[in-house]
């Protein structure tokens, strides 16, 4: 944080105090797939890309528990995934050797942290100086060599001294549609609710554990998150569902000369291509050769438009402030994400590098 007297004060380091794994709640039986075609894996980047939604919570009642919070927090998610066991799934090579995420249900990761800054004095440090967020989330970049040991969904939950949380979401770009398309995290968030509301259940969850004292001993030099940081800015456009053709990049293009017009150009941009919820296709946008599109002007949307700021773990209780941005970006990002089924079209999402 930028002082008067031009001195800048260090971020202090948040503690991380456990990580967890998260599965199911129930065994997934079939385990549906999702094949990935990508004919240079490493060099497209989709074993370091990642998406990151970063909540943040004011505390939500007086006697609200940062133990019991997480493990309500804990049995929820593991109910949510029934709804979309893909993001508990791991990434691998099929017997005809092509890549494909299967729900195995693995799990995901959960992480807890605390931070001796309080959420006003955090928000104010991040309005003067960048990459100060990617301390909230976590996320350790899928092994390349060995793919299935690595998670591709984590959550890291910190609290803050005043009593305030963040919920930092990370997930691999192969899986980032669904968070959009399915509105996860709003059904998550759902669940988490009724949780709290069913008088039937205990009155702490399965998963807490307040009798065990911290140790002052933190897990980071077991568990170390790669930092990712803010390496591009994004524009998000609405297509109409005549022009949001997976064959056709026209739509795409037009998205893409949009956003360098705004924030400069990108280099090679990679394109990742949703063409059901069973296949993702990756690969290179060659934006030089194609013909000028002749569509006409694509509506700008925001980040907004995918209800983050509607979230409520609590009731009453919505985010103060929402943020997303990609991680490891290093050319440009073109992604087009399939409406729900109740809407047409689709989302183009267009990150260009700093």
């Amino acid at each position: 944080m930028a002082l008067s007297n031009g001195v800048t004060m260090l971020l202090p380091e948040a503690h991380i105090e456990s990580v967890q794994s998260v599965m199911p709640f129930k065994i997934t039986d079939p385990r549906p797939a999702r094949q990935v075609l990508a004919a240079d894996p490493v060099g497209l980047g989709i074993f370091q890309q990642c998406l990151h939604i970063l909540l943040y919570y004011t505390k939500a009642i007086q006697e609200d528990s940062g133990w019991l919070h997480a493990g309500w927090i804990k049995e929820s998610l593991s109910r949510a995934l029934l709804e979309q066991p893909l993001f508990a799934g791991r990434l691998r090579t099929s017997d005809g050797g092509e890549l494909e995420i299967v729900a195995n249900d693995s799990g995901i990761r959960l992480v807890e942290t605390r931070t001796p800054m309080t959420m006003a004095e955090f928000l104010s440090y991040k309005d003067s100086t960048e990459d100060t967020e990617d301390k909230l989330v976590f996320w350790k970049t899928i092994d390349e060599q060995s793919p299935q040991y690595s998670p591709l969904f984590y959550v890291q939950v910190t609290y803050f001294q005043c009593g305030g949380r963040s919920v930092g979401i990370s997930c691999s770009v192969l899986l980032a549609d669904l968070l959009f398309k399915e509105n996860f995290l709003k059904k998550w968030a759902n669940i988490h609710h009724n949780l709290l509301s069913d008088k039937c259940l205990p009155a702490t969850p399965f998963y807490n554990f307040p009798h065990v004292e911290n140790s002052g001993k933190s897990c980071k030099n077991i568990f170390v998150s790669i930092p990712s940081k803010k390496c591009g800015k994004t524009m998000i456009f609405n297509v109409a569902a005549e022009k949001a053709d997976s064959e056709n990049d026209d739509a795409l293009q037009l998205c893409v000369e949009e956003a360098e017009s705004k924030f400069g150009f990108g280099k090679l941009f990679v394109k990742i291509n949703i063409s059901s919820c069973s296949a993702i296709k990756v690969e290179n946008f060659q934006k030089e050769g194609l013909a000028k599109p002749k569509l006409s002007r694509i509506a700008e949307a925001d980040w907004d438009d995918f209800g983050a700021k509607e979230v409520e773990f609590r009731e009453g209780n919505k985010p103060a402030t929402v943020s997303y941005w990609f991680g490891f970006i290093s050319g440009g990002l073109v992604m087009a994400v399939p409406s729900s089924a109740d809407q047409e079209g689709a989302s183009v999402i267009v990150t260009v590098p700093n």
